[in-house]
């Protein structure tokens, strides 16, 4: 499952909302208690693809190695990533499975549809290697929020929806 206070989900919906028609992308740091992946604060990167930026997201390795020291230093560690989805649904693709190498973290897809966040969905990617890995749908609990009809806990659509 992955936790996130109402604040965090809606700062990575509006980053979504603010880089359309191009993808955003950031880090989610925070801590891992029991198979829950809790998120405490999101730090937006920068999408250094500048081929493709509408469909494919990179984070530079040294804003990456920036972001976990600062983590490190508030007693936070990596635990997942998010990135949006212009256009197109809150689903992994082929590519973003293929990029994906941090296992154990969560994986958050926003669908942005012309210009408005509409559905978040988290994977956690799973294995014990790199060969062996794989996307896991993963609930979604956004604390402090009641969304008409889901109620506080968002669960991540099925693969293949």
């Amino acid at each position: 499952m992955l936790k996130v206070s109402d604040p965090v989900y809606e700062a990575i919906r509006q980053h979504g909302e603010e880089t359309y028609p191009h993808e955003c992308c950031g880090v989610m740091l925070g801590r891992v208690e029991a198979a829950v992946n809790e998120v405490v604060e999101v730090v937006r990167a920068g999408n250094t693809r500048t081929d493709s930026a509408h469909n494919r997201y990179h984070i530079a390795p040294q804003e990456l190695i920036r972001i976990q020291r600062q983590g490190r230093e508030k007693g936070l560690d990596i635990v997942g990533f998010y990135h949006s989805h212009p256009d197109h649904p809150a689903q992994w693709s082929p590519t973003d499975f293929a990029e994906a190498h941090w296992l154990g973290c969560s994986y958050v897809i926003t669908a942005i549809e012309k210009g408005a966040a509409r559905q978040t969905n988290s994977f956690r990617l799973t294995g014990l290697s790199e060969e062996a890995k794989k996307f896991e749908p993963e609930p979604i609990e956004v604390t402090g929020q009641n969304i008409p009809g889901l109620g506080p806990e968002i669960e991540a659509a099925p693969v293949g929806s």
